[in-house]
């Protein structure tokens, strides 16, 4: 089934709950219509008056400028009603954007990078906005306005009415090619602005990398020749918008010259063109109304072209295959065994008195693209209670192994249970319940200390924070400010182990089952690195912990598994020895 437009869902359900700004924008297009086409009629009849020697009441003075005055407030409120129209279909459109963001798989955030992502939902959303701002309504009014002066033109002048009749259709395909042009050029210039968006953040990011290798000059001109693809194709467009508006500018000035000529001239054409002055005086303004709108018709196909380009991406993104989202009614207590999970928070051995292992990896095969297999009939049971170090070479399958637990990728082949349910049925309201995960950075989100610590979830009370700080060893630094936890968080109010250690309080404010430890140590010094550690351990008792880390293992103890995806499995660190 073909996936419908979502400008177009958005317009629809904004008609239809906001019913007066819909009936308030009709009104004002139709005002403006209706009053540009009257102040002409009452200045042929005081030209005409004129001519004929009569006199004249104010009252068609004062009329001709009233006229003029409430047609230019109709106009405004028309382009402030189509503003405001256009601002609530974008964001209805964005709405459906996040949402359909929180149900994509990971797949789609390892092949897409974050700035083609941010540049979807800012520019090619804000050019939509600009589809009904500057284009689509703009057009239709203006194409009202067409209509209703060529009417009025062919009744005063049967001859230049024919004229007119016999050029429209020729603008019409000249506006075509302009129209298909344009978009050609917008298309090649968004996907330009997509991949310069992401190449700042990818720089940053990597900044340390590219310095280490002396790759400036490559990511310079990298970043240039996307500069210069967008460049071209602007300039391309920028072209035929600009060769647009003479062209139309020119034809209505050949088009009054035609007409003039042969009104001058006697016999039949001078009746079939023929005219009084005041009526001369109406159709020239008439003549130059009806190329106001066809000129701004050209203008408003590029940002139509434009908003259709940001259209075409925003489908692909909206049409990405979602996730299979598990129900969101299942209760964590049935995901795991109860008896596993308090035997090993109240010190019994770990897996005493059940079979039930915490994770378990039965002969899983994965990789990120097809051609490229990374693990191959991985078998691994990590028992309730139990201290488990994953090391091996980069590149054999540690951290994925991690991102397979976590649910967020379904394994080719073979099983990942999580206190035996599959990990990729376990609701994403749930997953913090059971999973701490210590990353090697710290992503930090807009908010308070305190927000950082819950990632703004109104499950975790003031008294999971605190005890979530005390087990990080953050408790007094964060109390020795003036707000405490309630201190918007700024970059540099932490050091760098400080960040590590708000990153272990945010792993365990919602008491998780398992802790997922992914190298958190490294890039530190070795007072840091202790400081660390011991809150690891910490954080660590009556739990499951499942780690990247060489140190942790030597400090903690427990079991090291290594990862050789190639080679088949896991084999126990001792028995390679």
């Amino acid at each position: 089934m073909k996936h419908k437009s979502p400008v177009f869902s958005s317009a629809l359900v904004t008609i239809r709950e906001h019913p007066l700004l819909s009936a308030g924008l009709l009104f004002t297009i139709a005002g403006t219509t209706i009053l540009g086409i009257l102040p002409p009629l009452v200045l042929e009849t005081l030209i005409n008056r004129l001519t004929e020697g009569r006199t004249f009441s104010m009252f068609l003075v004062f009329s001709y400028f009233f006229l003029l005055t409430a047609a230019g407030l109709f106009d405004a409120s028309k382009e402030s009603l189509i503003t405001v129209f256009g601002q609530k279909i974008t964001r209805g459109l964005r709405h459906e954007m996040c949402a359909k963001l929180s149900r994509l798989p990971a797949a789609y955030f390892q092949k897409n990078e974050p700035g083609v992502t941010v540049s979807r939902f800012v520019n090619d959303v804000d050019t939509v906005e600009a589809l009904f701002t500057s284009g689509i309504i703009g057009m239709a009014a203006d194409l009202c306005k067409v209509i209703s002066i060529l009417a009025v033109i062919f009744v005063k002048s049967k001859g230049l009415g024919i004229l007119m009749m016999l050029v429209t259709p020729l603008l019409y395909v000249l506006t075509r090619l302009f129209q298909k042009r344009m978009l050609s050029a917008q298309l090649v210039n968004r996907a330009a602005v997509g991949r310069a968006n992401n190449h700042v953040p990818e720089t940053i990011k990597n900044i340390r990398m590219i310095r280490s290798f002396h790759k400036e000059a490559f990511m310079e001109k990298k970043y240039g020749s996307y500069i210069q693809q967008s460049y071209h194709a602007v300039e391309k467009a920028n072209f035929y918008d600009a060769v647009y508006s003479p062209i139309v500018i020119t034809i209505s000035s050949v088009l009054i010259a035609v007409m003039m000529i042969f009104a001058a001239k006697g016999g039949a054409m001078q009746a079939f063109f023929g005219m009084s002055a005041g009526t001369a005086v109406a159709v020239i303004a008439y003549v130059g109304k009806v190329f106001e709108p066809l000129e701004s018709i050209g203008m408003e196909i590029q940002n139509i072209q434009s908003a259709v380009a940001g259209v075409y991406r925003i489908n692909e993104f909206l049409r990405e295959e979602e996730r299979k989202m598990p129900p969101e009614d299942i209760e964590l207590p049935k995901l795991r065994n109860i008896q596993n999970s308090y035997s090993a928070r109240f010190g019994a051995p770990p897996g005493a008195g059940t079979n039930m292992p915490a994770a378990e990896l039965d002969k899983v095969s994965f990789g990120y693209e097809r051609e490229q297999e990374i693990l191959h009939d991985v078998d691994l049971t990590v028992m309730p209670g139990e201290n488990v170090t994953l090391i091996g070479r980069t590149g054999t399958g540690k951290s994925t192994i991690f991102k397979l637990l976590l649910g967020l990728y379904r394994p080719w082949s073979g099983r990942i249970r999580i206190f035996g349910m599959d990990a990729d049925q376990i609701p994403d309201r749930q997953k913090r319940k059971l999973f701490g995960y210590v990353e090697q950075s710290f992503p930090v989100i807009p908010g308070t200390i305190a927000d950082q610590i819950t990632l703004k979830s109104p499950d975790i009370s003031a008294e999971q924070i605190e005890k979530a700080l005390k087990t990080a060893g953050l408790w007094e630094s964060v109390n020795a400010l003036e707000k405490g936890w309630d201190t918007p968080y700024k970059p540099g109010l932490f050091s760098q182990g400080q960040l590590q250690l708000l990153s272990i309080a945010r792993a365990v404010a919602a008491d998780p089952d398992i802790l997922l430890l992914d190298e958190i140590t490294a890039n530190l010094d070795s007072v840091t690195e202790n400081k660390v550690l011991a809150a690891l351990q910490e954080a660590s008792k009556r739990r499951t912990v499942i780690s990247i880390s060489h140190r942790l293992y030597q400090q903690a103890g427990g079991r090291r598994f290594r990862v050789d995806g190639k080679k088949g499995g896991w084999e126990s660190e001792d028995m390679l020895n």
